[in-house]
């Protein structure tokens, strides 16, 4: 049977950040989410800069070291090109997670599996990622952990026919990816997975979760993973050259008609449409033009030679390079239509209410091409505290990647139903008690006295509280200068049926919204 070969890069979130940012990856640099260290690499770790840590304790440790965002969409797409990279020595790669990496080791080929390992780390680091690392084994688990536990851009391969047992019994139990199993294991006192191989079956599953079980079958030879290759997408790119070179915007539009309809074609053969497409227009004498668009559902033909037109339109504006009139300029050479995503054609199908009118988004995606992407935005929902905060705004046509996440439990928020309107500005509002004072939320969440009236806005009258419900405090920046700000959010509704929500912040009410 073929052996399976793991190739491991270390720290690839880092080295992925780097590379894209342009920067030596030699430097000390730390990946950070929410304010954490994500990921960090081997010149960060010398500072003792450690996962978890802090943001202001990670550069105290190491004033030099370089703050990176944690971006998994990043890591995923130039992990893409070592795959590629990977492909053209072994067909058939089954990526794990970016930076991680399977394939059916090719040691006949090679003659043997320490000159695979040798020939895949070479390729690898002919892309300019030093870190790899290379483990062999029977079955995936195993290859996974001897390519964490090899030295740098070598090989560890774990001997055949009964060695992945001895190897993986003398591996810490910390090598689980179940935080909470290998806390109850080392407090059992169970430092190996020897110890966790020598524990029953059923009470291993019962005790410590499916993950460690699979682990314990793994260990007595049982339950390995196949590695099943992917299928190297198909060259989507489509392309049209022209000979001579074409200097008018329609005639250009026009040849290009055939390659727009065939790129489209090329996609519906595989079920596919796509919802974010590059065009590269090359020019002679000139930079090329080379712009990404998006579009709410997907691209047809006509919509590609639209976003074409428009931007060599752009280049008019900018360069002067192209002429509608025919006239003199950098000419056009070449037109390629890329596609950034494709996505399966049934996600974007109609549904049985219709959707948005193809003049809509044709007018829309004309206006950004004359104001700039930015000039069209959407709201669009996130999490947050706050009315305001769980707003955003995302420019037509693009899918948010950035928004915080709703699912999340968000304290101090207020319970539904949202509110209908969210004002742009507060209004200073006000609240009193029955004897006409002002109520105010105390230090430790309680109220003064019961809201009896209030008035939404200045200009606006005073009105019976018939109902309300809070206070929702919540403490924001508690840790900066001054202890934050502290406020305290209330539903109130009057007499007359209308339904607000109130802020008290500090010592003053704000009106923030409103209900239906």
């Amino acid at each position: 049977m073929s052996r399976t070969l793991v190739v491991w890069c270390a720290d690839w979130p880092v080295a992925a950040a780097l590379g894209e940012a342009g920067l030596p990856r030699h430097l000390p640099a730390a990946v950070f989410a929410q304010n954490r260290v994500q990921a960090y690499n081997q010149a960060a770790r010398e500072f003792g800069i450690k996962r978890g840590m802090r943001r202001r304790d990670a550069q105290s440790r190491c004033p030099e070291v370089q703050v990176l965002a944690a971006d998994e969409a990043r890591d995923a797409r130039v992990f893409e090109e070592v795959l590629v990279r990977l492909e053209e020595l072994r067909p058939g790669v089954m990526p794990l997670r970016p930076g991680l990496v399977a394939l059916r080791s090719p040691a006949r080929f090679y003659g043997g599996e320490a000159e695979a390992g040798a020939a895949i780390a070479e390729c690898v680091v002919g892309l300019g990622i030093w870190d790899v690392r290379i483990g062999i084994a029977d079955e995936l688990f195993t290859a996974e952990q001897a390519a964490r536990s090899a030295g740098l851009q070598e090989t560890y391969a774990v001997p055949a026919d009964g060695g992945s047992t001895a190897f993986l019994r003398a591996l810490p139990v910390h090598v689980l990816e179940d935080a909470n199993a290998v806390s109850l294991l080392q407090r059992l006192g169970l430092t190996t997975l020897g110890g966790l191989a020598d524990l029953p079956g059923a009470d291993v599953k019962a005790r410590f979760g499916a993950q460690a079980a699979w682990v314990r079958r793994v260990i007595h030879g049982e339950g390995a993973r196949p590695v099943t290759g992917r299928t190297p997408p198909p060259e989507l790119t489509t392309e049209v050259a022209f000979e001579p070179p074409l200097d008018s915007a329609e005639a250009v539009c026009f040849s290009a008609r055939q390659a727009a309809e065939g790129f489209v074609k090329g996609l519906a053969t595989r079920q596919e449409v796509c919802t974010e497409v590059r065009i590269e227009v090359a020019m002679e004498d000139v930079p090329d033009s080379v712009r990404t668009w998006a579009h709410p559902r997907w691209f047809s033909s006509v919509d590609l030679i639209d976003r074409l037109h428009w931007q060599l339109a752009g280049a008019v504006i900018s360069t002067s390079s192209i002429h509608r009139s025919g006239g003199r300029g950098g000419a056009v050479t070449e037109v390629r239509f890329v596609p950034e995503v494709a996505v399966s054609e049934a996600v974007h199908a109609d549904g049985l209410w219709g959707g948005t009118d193809e003049r809509v988004d044709r007018g829309i995606a004309r206006v950004q091409g004359l104001l700039g992407h930015e000039a069209v935005v959407a709201p669009v929902l996130q999490g947050g505290r706050t009315p305001r905060d769980r707003q955003a705004y995302v420019p037509w046509g693009d899918r948010p990647t950035t928004l915080r996440d709703r699912r999340l439990p968000w304290p101090g928020s207020i319970p539904p139903p949202a509110p209908a309107r969210v004002l742009a500005e507060p209004w200073p509002a006000e609240v009193c008690d029955q004897a006409g004072r002002q109520v105010l939320v105390l230090p430790r969440g309680g109220v003064s006295a019961d809201p009896a009236r209030y008035r939404p806005s200045a200009g606006q009258p005073w009105q019976r509280v018939a109902s309300w419900a809070g206070p929702w405090p919540v403490t924001e920046a508690w840790w900066e200068p001054g202890g934050g700000r502290r406020v305290a959010r209330f539903q109130l509704v009057g007499v007359d049926g209308r339904a607000w929500l109130a802020t008290f912040d500090t010592d003053h009410w704000l009106t923030e919204a409103s209900y239906d």
